[in-house]
């Protein structure tokens, strides 16, 4: 009798063991299921009024309007190994969603995402050229955990170009960042649509000043430069790049000058540091709704419609506000030269195809009414 109970008692454990580590088991199986959404930043931090800030403000307002667990990381440096750290970092605490804000991400999710197959990746701005090259030579890139979302910068910088000239501004400058294909593609487009106005118009006195800096941030050299634009009668720069923007504001501050913003409405903080009205206007990304529509879709269980693609995000409607690429109806300054209706007449162009402009970035776009001084790189 005393054998038969303990045979009974040990077979009971090794039940109960069985029953709780099946439990554990689907427990974390559910665990792992359960959405978390990581954004790890890119150069700047949260505060940039740019990508960064942007991204992180869209993801957290997602999060917390749907119960999702939410976290950012800051690599330690602008290094891919620092941004795969970071990336790493957020996996191993259970993030399973991961959102990444610029170009610069590339080489990490090369070497990062297909080493997570469960793992969602989310790129805004980072190409299909940048996925599937290191430098010049070409290499294999599994991206069947990924979505990346690139914007047509041409037409937002060409929205920028055309209002500057349409608003009376003839003396213009262009100030971007890095050489990238982004910021090219804003420059040329601010161009064109600079060049369409002024023949729109009959001006033949427009000019512009163009320059890359060499960086995403402002420094004494490139004040030192924007100084010297300002100082000999430039009215108005396109400050495209990061926080470039400072170096153009500064020497903007100094002869009553004014700046044009790039990827997110930069009205509140430029006007807000260097002088109310220096904001003429923002060429701006839909980063906002980017990131909302693709968490929005993996809540809801549709990964698979946008996992693998690489997408360019344009006018997808002719009503101004419902588009990824445009100009800020409320900060805007509008007058009589290029009033809202005159913006909103421009977009359903564009998107008609009435109007047409090119995404060429191999040359400087050809011009008919103005001048450009192109003046290569500052650093």
């Amino acid at each position: 009798m005393k054998k038969f109970l303990m045979i009974a008692l040990a077979a009971i454990m090794v039940f109960s063991m069985a029953a709780c580590g099946g439990n554990s088991g689907g427990d974390e199986a559910a665990a792992d299921d359960t959405m978390r959404v990581a954004m790890v930043t890119d150069y700047g931090d949260i505060t940039d009024q740019s990508f960064n800030q942007t991204t992180y403000e869209a993801c957290k307002e997602f999060c917390d309007e749907n119960s999702i667990e939410f976290t950012y990381k800051k690599p330690a440096s602008d290094a891919d190994a620092d941004r795969i750290s970071s990336m790493e970092e957020a996996i191993e605490e259970g993030y399973n969603v991961i959102v990444m804000p610029g170009y610069a991400f590339a080489p990490a999710i090369r070497e990062t995402a297909p080493s997570y197959p469960d793992v969602k990746f989310v790129a805004l701005d980072v190409s299909e050229w940048d996925l599937t090259h290191d430098g010049d030579n070409e290499v294999e890139f599994d991206g069947s955990n990924v979505y990346s979302a690139v914007y047509k910068e041409e037409l937002a910088g060409y929205m920028a170009g055309y209002a500057a000239v349409k608003l009376g501004y003839t003396k213009l400058g262009f100030l971007g960042g890095m050489a990238v294909p982004a910021v090219q593609r804003y420059g040329y487009g601010f161009v064109q649509g600079a060049d369409a106005a002024a023949e729109e118009a009959g001006k033949s006195d427009v000019e512009i000043k163009y320059v890359y800096g060499g960086q995403f941030f402002g420094d004494a050299d490139i004040t030192a430069k924007m100084d010297t634009w300002y100082g000999a009668g430039t009215e108005c720069v396109f400050a495209c790049g990061g926080g470039i923007f400072t170096s153009a504001a500064e020497a903007a501050a100094k002869t009553n000058g004014k700046v044009i913003g790039v990827d997110v409405d930069q009205a509140g903080i430029i006007d807000g540091a260097y002088g109310d009205g220096m904001t003429v206007t923002s060429a701006m990304k839909g980063l906002a709704p980017t990131v909302k529509t693709l968490l929005g879709a993996i809540n809801e269980g549709k990964w698979d419609d946008y996992k693998g693609k690489i997408e360019s995000l344009g006018l997808v409607s002719e009503t101004a506000a419902d588009n990824y690429v445009q100009l800020p109806e409320e900060s805007t300054q509008w007058d009589e030269g290029f009033q809202k209706e005159d913006y909103n007449t421009l977009v359903k162009e564009l998107f008609d195809g009435t109007r047409k402009v090119s995404d060429d970035i191999t040359a400087m776009p050809a011009v008919k009414n103005i001048k450009v001084d192109d003046q290569g790189a500052i650093k």
